[in-house]
């Protein structure tokens, strides 16, 4: 047997790091890579674990591996804080960011896909991800923030250069990091815009969002309102847009299954679940231990990186029967696609949304599809998997 090998900047293995995960879970649920010094997690009851446990399993040093520090991040972004400040931050953002918001924008994403996919009724196919799943979740997430429409494209465009990947240096590169300072910038302009003139709009309500502490009634600053925005705005379009193409690829794969959607729509919430499972758009999260950890004979020590194989765990055969096998009527009672913990994703219920809705539209106008596998690319990371481009044939 080959030695056990797993490393998250291959694009060779990342095209199907099923098996790999496989063999982690069972050989090695503790793996260590001595060429990139981390370690990683990939059985679900471990990795279930560690997502409940932020006071060990540390987000203050970053989560993605090529921007893991050796010292807290600071800088006050959600995603890269623990307890107590990041409670504060999720409370306010969370006032914001509410369920109800949320729910009424369903008429929106309804209309917006009807927009997208009608002009390709008749015709003989389109990309998939880039002419549809890329451009749905980047509107809807414009519109629910309050991006002035005639910004819309600029900043979807901004979104793509920040996820800029350079061989060797992932998203470590100028390209990346020139994006995100302007896209910090925008929003730090509209953030302040929405002080002088509010507006219906989630910028608007994240500027409104308060909360008592002990030191008084706090307000998200500026620089918080902004990071959350682009955050928002950069993770919603970019995990959505994975997500309905991985849709796309495995309804295609199983056409009697997406047959059954397409007769039943009814079964859409939990095909959504079950294609959020199977291929999590993002598998990879990474923290940092504050204290050593003993776990199946291994010993980790305190400071070191941990990756949280979500996506692999996801597969976990201890949890889920029958893992590799791809069942839009499986019954399962959730998944770590979304995280969990104080870290579950506030998009999740946005996604599950676009996912559902996405799905139904496409499969009312084109019960039936071709992936062309030739012209088709994957966008790699070590964060991220899913396709770039998706043509279909009509």
């Amino acid at each position: 047997m080959t030695e056990l090998y797993w490393d998250p900047f291959d694009p060779t293995i990342d095209l199907d790091p099923y098996p790999l995960w496989r063999r982690m879970r069972d050989e090695q649920p503790v793996y260590h890579n001595d060429k990139l010094g981390f370690h990683a997690l990939s059985r679900y009851a471990d990795v279930e674990a560690a997502c409940r446990d932020p006071r060990t399993f540390s987000s203050a040093y970053g989560t993605v591996l090529e921007l893991m520090t050796s010292e807290p991040m600071g800088g006050g972004m959600m995603l890269f804080t623990d307890p107590p400040a990041h409670t504060t931050l999720r409370t306010l953002v969370s006032r914001a960011f509410t369920p109800r918001r949320i729910a009424l924008l369903e008429d929106y994403v309804r209309a917006l896909c009807a927009e997208l996919l009608e002009p390709h009724v008749g015709g003989g196919g389109f990309d998939y991800v880039q002419d549809f799943a890329v451009q749905l979740p980047s509107r809807v997430i414009s519109e629910l923030i309050g991006v002035d429409p005639a910004d819309r494209e600029e900043v979807r465009e901004e979104i793509d250069r920040a996820f800029h990947i350079e061989e060797g240096r992932g998203v470590v590169n100028e390209v990346s990091f020139a994006a995100m300072m302007r896209l910090h910038a925008y929003f730090c302009d509209q953030v302040e815009a929405r002080r002088r003139s509010p507006r219906d709009d989630l910028m608007t309500a994240l500027v409104e969002a308060e909360v008592s502490t002990g030191e008084g009634v706090r307000r998200l600053t500026t620089g918080e309102a902004a990071d959350f925005a682009g955050l928002l705005v950069s993770g919603g379009t970019e995990t959505v847009a994975r997500l309905l193409g991985w849709a796309c690829a495995l309804l295609a794969a199983h056409p009697g299954q997406r047959a059954a959607l397409a007769a039943d729509p009814s079964l859409l919430r939990n095909a959504v679940e079950e294609i959020l499972r199977y291929e999590a758009p993002s598998p990879v999260q990474g923290r940092t231990l504050t204290r050593e950890v003993r776990l199946h004979g291994t010993t980790i020590p305190a400071g070191a990186k941990v990756l949280l194989l979500t996506g692999a765990a996801n597969r976990d055969e201890r949890v889920f029967a029958g893992a590799d096998r791809f069942d839009v009527r499986r019954h399962f009672d959730g998944h770590l696609a979304f995280g969990l913990g104080i870290h579950f994703c506030l998009g999740a219920a946005l996604a599950r949304l676009e996912g559902r809705v996405g799905l139904a539209e496409t499969l009312r106008r084109f019960p039936v599809w071709d992936v062309d596998h030739e012209r088709a690319a994957r966008l790699h990371s070590s964060t991220v998997r899913g396709y770039d481009r998706l043509p279909i044939v009509l």
